[in-house]
C-alpha cells in the first residue's frame, strides 16, 4: 500500500512541479540565449501546433484518468477503474479527432521508439482494465504501476522541455549554464 500512495503521490506532483519549474527555466532560457542559432525541434516539439494542441489534450485526460484510479483502487471500485482503463486504452481524444494528414504526420515526425512507448501504454491500459474486470487487487496495482513508469519513461525521453526534472544526469550537465 505503501509502494501505491508513494506513486499516488509522484503521478500528482510530479507533472505540477515539473511543468512551473521548466515554464520558469524555458523563459529564463530564452532570454539568456537569443545571439544564438535557433535548435531544430525534433520529436514532440517538431509536431504542427494542432497536433500538440490534440496531444496536450490527450495527455491531460490520461492524467486525469491515473490519477481517478487512485481514490477507486483504495475503495475496491473495480468498475471505475476498468471503465477508466478502457478509455485509456481506446485514446481519449487523439484516435477519436485525428485527421489522416495528421496520423501521417504522428508517424513520420515521431520516433518509432515514441510510437513504440504508446503502444505499450496502452497494451497496460488494457491489462488493467482486464485486471480490474476481474477484481484482481494485486494485478490492479501492478499494472497501474507499469503505467506509471510508462509515463514517466515517456516523459523523460520525449518530454524533458515540459519535464526538465526528468533530464538524466548527463544531459543535465550538457545542458547546464
Amino acid at each position: 500500500m505503501k509502494y501505491l500512495v508513494r506513486i499516488a503521490f509522484l503521478t500528482l506532483l510530479l507533472p505540477v512541479l515539473g511543468y512551473a519549474q521548466n515554464k520558469h527555466q524555458h523563459h529564463s532560457h530564452h532570454e539568456n540565449q537569443s545571439h544564438e542559432e535557433p535548435k531544430q525541434a525534433t520529436g514532440v516539439e517538431a509536431l504542427s501546433q494542432d497536433l500538440r494542441d490534440l496531444l496536450v489534450q490527450e495527455m491531460q485526460a490520461l492524467q486525469t484518468g491515473m490519477m481517478s484510479i487512485i481514490p477507486a483502487y483504495v475503495s475496491g471500485n473495480w468498475a471505475e477503474i476498468e471503465s477508466t482503463a478502457k478509455k485509456m486504452n481506446n485514446s481519449y481524444i487523439l484516435k477519436q479527432n485525428l485527421t489522416e494528414s495528421q496520423m501521417h504526420e504522428l508517424h513520420s515526425v515521431l520516433p518509432d521508439s515514441f510510437i513504440e512507448k504508446d503502444q505499450r501504454f496502452h497494451y497496460l491500459a488494457g491489462m488493467l482494465e482486464h485486471a480490474a474486470k476481474n477484481k484482481k487487487p494485486e494485478l490492479i496495482n501492478f499494472y497501474f504501476s507499469e503505467m506509471n513508469e510508462s509515463c514517466v519513461g515517456c516523459h523523460a525521453q520525449f518530454a524533458t522541455h515540459k519535464f526538465p526534472a526528468l533530464l538524466a544526469k548527463d544531459k543535465k550537465q550538457e545542458h547546464s549554464h
